[in-house]
């Protein structure tokens, strides 16, 4: 049977073979400088046993500690190079979010490491500052202070970063070293740790940021819920034309029919036009103000058939806006509730005014009325205006709105202000 080895590169045993060759010659040089100052002592300098003893076990210690270093880094890194074996760690990592927002997220990943403390976060400057304490990795160490590893004595390790401001994104400079300078490095080493504060940290930066699109993603998709929810009750709006309205037009023309001819052929040439403006559409797309008020006003002829003398409609709509893209059924709504609302309700029935202006690139198209007004006995759920509002927040985004106030000297007024015909949209519902 074959046995597999572990695949271990030269390049890493030379490199490994390196580390520890570069720290055992840096404390031969020190036990060195240490026994010529020994050797000047008088009586102690001629007594060479105490500086041998000493210098041997010295360098027995510090080629295990980097042996044990080595073996650490491997186990963390499943490698061994000179990025991994350094006290000295830095990362560039880029945050695909505004500078400050993306210094707000470095933040909060730095205070989440453990034994973290003294956290100095300078957020105008984008600037962040902190000190780590350093964990026991393997416990109490058998010599204690006589351990030649911890004789400089490096509790802490220290965290420096900045971010600097992009283009809609924030680019982080992270530095992860021990709270020493950099001269101790020939001597002694982390055992790993600065390694894993980087690591630690980018890891918590890139969790952040995929929390971050997995809650766009999760917007956008209840957008996109709310947007077919819109376009389900617009292709109810389209497909339930009123059946009372229905049925009373067709009566209606059907008794003027005997009595009256031309006026029932009139009536049921209003109706033919309001029915195919009525139609559900193949596409999602919007409509113009000007075939929405072909609708609107269909709807209003056959109205004052019927009504006669009670009704009087008045349109001041410029030929020149009536391109302005407007959701399909929306003037409807508001011309259905100006006569269910508004003058039904008054035995001697109103006015009913479309009105369109454009000013600092909106246009602001009026429904009017003089009837009830805001009164309890004729005011509806208010779902039909709730709908209208909703589907320009879809539409439009904050570029619309939706405004019902009293009508002077009685009556309401709605106004729908949306972009002009050049001003483009966000969406097409």
């Amino acid at each position: 049977m074959l046995r597999r080895t572990p695949n271990v590169k030269p390049t890493s045993v030379i490199k490994s073979l390196f580390f520890v060759l570069r720290l055992a010659a840096a404390w031969f040089l020190a036990v060195l400088l240490v026994s010529l100052m020994w050797a000047e002592l008088p009586l102690l300098g001629r007594l060479e046993w105490p500086i041998v003893l000493l210098g041997m076990a010295t360098m027995a210690l510090v080629v295990a500690g980097a042996l044990s270093h080595l073996g650490r880094v491997r186990l963390i890194a499943g490698r061994v190079d000179k990025a991994v074996l350094s006290n000295r760690q830095r990362r560039q990592v880029e945050i695909p979010f505004e500078a400050g927002e993306a210094f707000d997220l470095l933040e909060a990943a730095v205070r989440e490491l453990p034994r973290v403390e003294q956290v100095e976060a300078a957020r105008d400057s984008l600037q962040l500052r902190a000190k780590v304490g350093r964990p026991d990795t393997y416990g109490e160490h058998p010599l204690g202070r006589w351990n030649p590893l911890l004789w400089f004595g490096i509790p802490r390790n220290q965290i420096q970063a900045t971010v600097t401001p992009g283009d809609d994104s924030g680019s982080v400079t992270l530095i992860c070293e021990p709270e020493s300078p950099a001269w101790s490095d020939w001597f002694l080493v982390d055992d790993g740790t600065n390694f894993e504060n980087a690591e630690a940290i980018t890891r918590a930066i890139s969790r952040r940021v995929a929390g971050h699109r997995r809650g766009e993603k999760a917007a956008a998709a209840q957008t996109a819920t709310e947007k077919e929810l819109a376009v389900a009750r617009l292709s109810l709006l389209h497909a339930q034309v009123e059946p009372h309205f229905l049925y009373n037009t067709l009566a209606s023309a059907q008794l003027l029919a005997g009595s009256d001819p031309p006026r029932a052929e009139e009536m049921l040439g209003h109706l033919i036009q309001y029915l195919r403006h009525s139609l559900p559409r193949t596409e999602e797309e919007l409509s113009t103000l000007g075939q929405e008020l072909e609708r609107a006003v269909a709807y209003l002829e056959i109205l004052r058939i019927r009504m006669g003398p009670r009704l009087a409609v008045h349109v001041d709509v410029p030929e020149s806006l009536r391109a302005t893209p407007l959701p399909p059924m929306m003037l409807q709504t508001l011309v259905e509730n100006a006569i269910k609302h508004g003058l039904e309700p008054r035995t001697a029935g109103g006015m009913v005014w479309i009105r369109a202006r454009r000013s600092d690139g909106t246009v602001a198209v009026t429904v009017a009325d003089d009837g009830e007004g805001f009164n309890a006995k004729s005011s509806g759920t208010g779902i039909g205006l709730k709908n209208v509002r909703e589907r320009l927040r879809l539409v439009f985004g904050g570029d619309a709105a939706l405004a019902v106030v009293a009508n002077f000297p009685a009556g309401v007024a709605a106004t729908i202000t949306v972009p002009a015909a050049n001003e483009g949209v966000r969406s097409h519902v």
